[in-house]
């Protein structure tokens, strides 16, 4: 039982941030559902609305309950929305090759995309956004 309790303590950000994330995520992915399927809107437009969305999800709860770090809020909300906004172009392009290039589902390469950012994402917040010992500059 003492080991798991030390992996947990060595993986509780990441397991947090995957918890938090799949929450994110899935608002994410119901706005973008309701936006492409129900309201008409063009695939790309509807995922930057529903990846900011889940951004700001994303940022409120880690800043809470995972990383519970809340010095210089605009600073980081501004370094995490970088790495959203990254994070959505990356989506962006995976949607694009996966959609109109490759011609997948738009809900399936929607779900993909949410997968292959988060661990972009969860690298860059926890070392940068989240870092305890936060640069003034």
């Amino acid at each position: 039982m003492h080991r798991i309790a030390l992996l947990y303590k060595k993986l509780r950000n990441l397991i947090l941030y995957i918890l938090i994330g799949c929450f994110a995520a899935s608002i994410d992915f119901v706005v973008f559902t309701m936006l492409s399927k129900y309201v008409g809107m063009y695939y790309l437009a509807a995922n930057c609305i529903s990846v900011l969305v889940g951004i700001a999800t994303s940022f409120a709860l880690n800043r809470t309950y995972n990383f519970k770090v809340k010095d210089k809020t605009v600073k980081r909300f501004s370094i995490f929305l970088a790495v959203g906004l990254l994070g959505m172009l990356l989506s962006n392009l995976i949607l694009w090759v996966g959609i109109d290039k490759m011609g997948g589902d738009e809900l399936i390469v929607k779900l993909a995309s949410i997968f292959l950012v988060a661990l972009f994402q969860f690298l860059l917040n926890k070392y940068v956004t989240f870092r305890v010992k936060f640069n003034q500059a």
